[in-house]
């Protein structure tokens, strides 16, 4: 199926990402995204990497970061990746901010896919945790971390349940993961630390330790889980390269 985020307007991409033409001008004009291409009567069409890159950039707003701050997260990156390896990026990004709940629409659901979403589409959405209803059949609670990504997968040819048995299987293998993780800090660090704590020099590593845990745990899961999911497709797929 295409993605029916291949070929869009400035207007198209600005009401899939949540912003506002002009914002998308401002940040064309300040390097933060590649330039559209240029197609019949010289109209620009914006793809699925304009997409991922503004919401790489609205979740480092989220993070706090200044716009020049964004400018040089962004100049460190490859120029050539691709919409899935930035949504990776966004991810970790976001996995030491908080869990945070907004209230939208099912009008601005609609205009971030783009289409109008059936009741098939908020069932699919609800498996991903990307949005919970509410009594009110037109207002969502939405996890805007993973909105982005649940709109794409909408026009992925899966049903919903395997959404829901992917989705058991992540809970389960994660759950797990933590659990096993935690045991580990508590008899390797967090013991031993208790024994010391007298100790000033001991506290303070312990604090920094805590600060950084989380981030560099989940960049170490994502990581792992990325190789190991290439090593399973080249495994399945020898064909595919």
């Amino acid at each position: 199926m295409k993605d029916p985020a291949g070929s869009l307007t400035v207007d198209e991409l600005a009401a899939r990402a949540g912003v506002t033409v002009r914002t998308i001008r401002f940040y064309s004009t300040r390097g933060l995204l590649p330039p559209p291409e240029i197609g019949p009567r010289r109209v620009g069409r914006y793809g699925p990497e304009h997409l991922s890159r503004l919401a790489l950039i609205e979740e480092l707003q989220h993070q706090g970061m200044t716009l020049a701050a964004i400018e040089r997260y962004l100049r460190q990156l490859p120029p050539d990746l691709s919409p899935e390896d930035l949504a990776l990026h966004r991810a970790l990004v976001a996995s030491w901010a908080p869990d945070v709940e907004e209230e939208t629409t099912r009008g601005a659901l609609e205009r971030r896919a783009g289409r109008e979403l059936t009741e098939d589409d908020v069932d699919r959405l609800e498996a991903m945790n990307v949005l919970t209803r509410t009594d009110d059949p037109d207002v969502f609670r939405v996890d805007p971390v993973i909105l982005h990504l649940g709109v794409r997968l909408l026009e992925v040819p899966v049903t919903l349940e395997t959404l829901l048995a992917a989705r058991a299987v992540v809970l389960d293998h994660s759950r797990q993961a933590a659990r096993e993780l935690s045991r580990l800090f508590k008899e390797e660090v967090w013991d031993p630390y208790r024994r010391q704590e007298d100790d000033p020099e001991q506290v303070e590593t312990m604090r920094e330790l805590s600060a950084h845990m989380q981030p560099m745990v989940v960049q170490a899961l994502v990581t792992a889980f990325q190789r190991s999911m290439r090593e399973e497709l080249r495994a399945s797929f020898p064909d595919e390269g």
